[in-house]
Formats: C-alpha cells, sequence, structure tokens
C-alpha cells in the first residue's frame, strides 16, 4: 500500500481480502500504517473508505463494470452497517456512460456514495486523490 503522515497517518491498501466483507475490495484507506502487517491489525473502525475500481475501457461493457462495482459497494455498506459503522465508498472507472453516470451522480447527490471519478479525466482524478489524502 502508499502510505503518508501529513496531518493524518494513512495506508491506501490495493486489492485486499477483508474477512467482514468476505470478498476482496479493490481499495480500502485506513487510520494508520498497515503497509507490513496488512488488512489483519486494522480495526473495524480504522476504515476510512473503501473503494471500487474498474479499469476496463470498452464502453459496451461500462454498465457491467458498474453493477459489480455497485453490488460490491452494497456489500461494504451492508457488512460494516452491521457493526454501526459508515466508512466512505467510493468509485473509479475507466469507461463510465451516460446511463450509469446518471446513477452514479444520483447516489453522490443523496449520499449513498461518497465520490467517484472517470480516470479519463484527469481533474477528476486529481480530485478523487485529494479528496482520499485530506480524509
Amino acid at each position: 500500500g502508499l502510505h503518508w503522515n501529513n496531518k493524518n497517518n494513512r495506508t491506501l491498501l490495493y486489492n485486499m481480502n477483508l474477512s467482514l466483507v468476505k470478498k476482496n475490495i479493490d481499495l480500502i484507506l485506513v487510520n494508520g500504517d498497515a503497509r507490513n502487517e496488512g488488512i489483519k491489525t486494522i480495526r473495524n473502525n480504522d476504515f476510512i473508505a473503501l473503494g471500487e475500481l474498474k479499469g476496463g475501457i470498452d464502453p459496451a461493457g461500462a454498465d457491467e463494470h458498474w453493477k459489480t462495482a455497485h453490488s460490491a459497494l452494497n456489500r461494504i455498506r451492508s457488512a460494516f452497517k452491521s457493526l454501526s459503522l459508515t466508512p466512505k465508498t467510493f468509485f473509479v472507472g475507466a469507461a463510465i456512460e451516460k446511463s450509469m453516470a446518471s446513477e452514479i451522480f444520483n447516489q453522490l447527490e443523496n449520499g449513498e456514495l461518497d465520490n467517484a471519478c472517470n480516470l479519463n479525466h484527469e481533474e477528476q482524478l486529481f480530485s478523487i486523490c485529494n479528496w482520499l489524502i485530506n480524509l
């Protein structure tokens, strides 16, 4: 993972199996330095944000990537809700089509999803990186 300590001590972990969710999660931001020991040392209330990354660039498959990510994000929310915890959730996609963009936007507006970006839009990528760094 990536670790930084500016005003907060954070680690961004990649592609980790989280026993609480019983599935791999693409991106996990935690409080503390979890680079060496990994996910097993993190307490449930130290999870800050969890996200799904879908890198496929084929517009024809974009909707399926979003459906898969949406299901994964719902599993994450449900698992943490069972512990009365609500870490932030986010989506990063390389291909975002109009039909899914409106659904993502609606989830951002109603607070179901905390952030999202299209990897092909540099300003959106910078924005989500800044968001993660400052959580």
